[in-house]
């Protein structure tokens, strides 16, 4: 459809016709979502909504700034240490996020502040083993 609208002709008649002969021709029977409903439109509208859809299709994780993906990786941290199958891997997981969490409090990160502070390995130790006694 890069040919030009000719002199003369209404504009809406124009595209009718090449919509028409687009169709006739199939252009339109392979596009991804054909047949399918359109997705929900009750949510508010978001103007980057394309490029969240990219990147769930993509299988990218949104980028966080510094300061709050050490901020998730100690919530996932946490976690991982209520599901713990022994001391010694809730000790290793607590050392590991606290060996980082260190570190951005010695240089700070970009972005909004950190307000974290490094875990108490023996109070996570005694919670695990009140939980599992």
């Amino acid at each position: 459809m890069t040919e030009r609208k000719p002199p003369g002709v209404d504009f809406e008649s124009w595209v009718d016709k090449q919509i028409r002969e687009a169709t006739e021709r199939g252009d339109f029977r392979n596009l991804s979502g054909f047949g399918k409903p359109l997705p929900d439109d009750t949510a508010p509208y978001d103007e980057l909504w394309w490029v969240k859809d990219k990147m769930r299709r993509e299988g990218i994780a949104p980028v966080l700034p510094p300061a709050l993906a050490l901020r998730k990786e100690a919530e996932d941290a946490l976690e991982a240490v209520g599901r713990a199958a022994s001391e010694a891997e809730v000790r290793r997981i607590v050392a590991a996020v606290n060996e980082k969490i260190a570190e951005a409090v010695r240089r700070p990160p970009a972005g909004p502040p950190l307000r974290l502070a490094p875990f108490d390995v023996e109070e996570l130790v005694r919670g695990r083993r009140s939980r599992h006694a």
